[in-house]
């Protein structure tokens, strides 16, 4: 099929507002062919133009794969996946860079977005890509100095259990125990971790372990938290328009929540201002809340939340104090062999009124119970958790 009948038969079918049926696309093959096609070539030609303008065309097998976690497109002749083992390449396969333009700019007008050279990346959601929603990412030319880069993160939903994560070695059966405790205590915690370490999937499993009577308020940025819990509410942000409108951030989100008669307020990645917001409530009455944040180790995440509380305007010592009253616990996460898997249980000490809060290990998975043991005891005592 030549790429002059695919523009044709496209601006034939960007007309129409319905969608795009078999049927539909097949009479305009034969209208912009003059007719002069057969079944069979009309045939092959539809399978083409489908790929061209439906789903996420030669990327959706890999999209359904069941262990696939991200894929990305480098050049037209460069597409990787990732199964948690690490990034393969695949055999997927462009016929030149206008392919993955074209991509690129369907994927972003499916998600209400504009991509052109005016607006050269992307940054959006796209649910029911591949029968589960996914994180887009895209950058045009010039910027992508190669050519037109996709990234597309693969947001299945976090159901895990705790003990199902037992069962699957990511949990170590010494740390389940701490784990429930920090749950039952209603003590407030932070799920650290690199980016596809199981932070979202540790958190659902903690959910999962709270109180059926206690009501759950997740705010989001993605639709990823389906804790096994059945009184939880799900709050997803929502990007602007193609006009530029219509955004709704986190942080509005989250002062929502507070309104909600929320037991626990939950906000699944802590990736702005929202931070601010997020101790605020866990400092006025709501015990037990969580979140989740990017850092390479429970030694980071202060700095971190420092570096997120400062576009909020908290500088760094209204930061430590509001920490050291807001959050009790750090869960670190890791992903090391190919494996995800817990690595660390801390708790945050401030020595003084005018110190930082630190870190102090409890658990740590390569040398079991540290210093931290007795002050978390201590602090489970505290609210009546043996």
């Amino acid at each position: 099929m030549s790429s002059s009948l695919v523009d044709r038969v496209r601006e034939r079918l960007a007309a129409e507002t319905g969608p795009l049926r078999p049927s539909l696309v097949a009479e305009a093959i034969r209208a912009e062919s003059g007719g002069i096609l057969g079944d069979t070539e009309v045939l092959t030609n539809l399978r083409v133009l489908q790929t061209e303008l439906t789903g996420a065309g030669p990327l959706e097998p890999l999209l359904r794969a069941p262990d696939v976690t991200d894929v990305l497109v480098v050049a037209p002749d460069s597409v990787w996946s990732d199964t948690g083992k690490g990034l393969r390449r695949s055999t997927v396969r462009f016929p030149d860079e206008g392919a993955v333009r074209r991509l690129a700019q369907r994927l972003a007008l499916a998600a209400g977005r504009r991509l052109d050279d005016a607006q050269p990346w992307v940054d959006a959601v796209l649910p029911g890509l591949g029968g589960v929603a996914v994180r887009l990412h895209a950058v045009l030319p010039p910027v992508a100095a190669a050519g037109t880069c996709i990234s597309l993160r693969v947001l299945r939903p976090a159901t895990q259990t705790l003990a199902g994560l037992v069962r699957l070695g990511a949990v170590e059966p010494q740390a389940e125990q701490l784990l429930r405790d920090v749950v039952a205590a209603r003590l407030a915690y932070l799920v650290s971790g690199g980016t596809g370490a199981g932070k979202t999937t540790l958190l659902a499993a903690l959910l999962g372990a709270v109180e059926e009577a206690e009501r759950i308020v997740c705010v989001e940025d993605a639709a990823e938290l389906r804790p096994a819990h059945p009184h939880v509410v799900r709050l997803v942000a929502r990007g602007a328009n193609v006009e530029g409108t219509g955004e709704i951030t986190l942080r509005q989100l989250v002062r929502q929540a507070l309104r909600m008669r929320p037991d626990r307020i939950v906000v699944g990645e802590v990736r702005g201002a929202e931070v601010v917001d997020l101790l605020a409530a866990l400092n006025t009455g709501h015990d037990g809340g969580a979140g989740t944040v990017h850092a390479n180790s429970t030694a980071e995440v202060p700095a971190r939340l420092e570096a997120l509380a400062a576009t909020g305007g908290l500088d760094r010592a209204a930061l430590h104090s509001q920490l050291a009253a807001a959050v009790q616990v750090l869960l670190h996460v890791d992903r090391a062999g190919g494996r995800r898997c817990l690595a660390e249980v801390a708790l945050l000490h401030r020595a003084g009124t005018q110190a930082h809060c630190e870190p102090v290990t409890v658990w740590h998975a390569d040398t079991g119970f540290g210093c931290g043991r007795a002050k978390f005891q201590a602090l489970l005592a505290a609210r009546g958790v043996r």
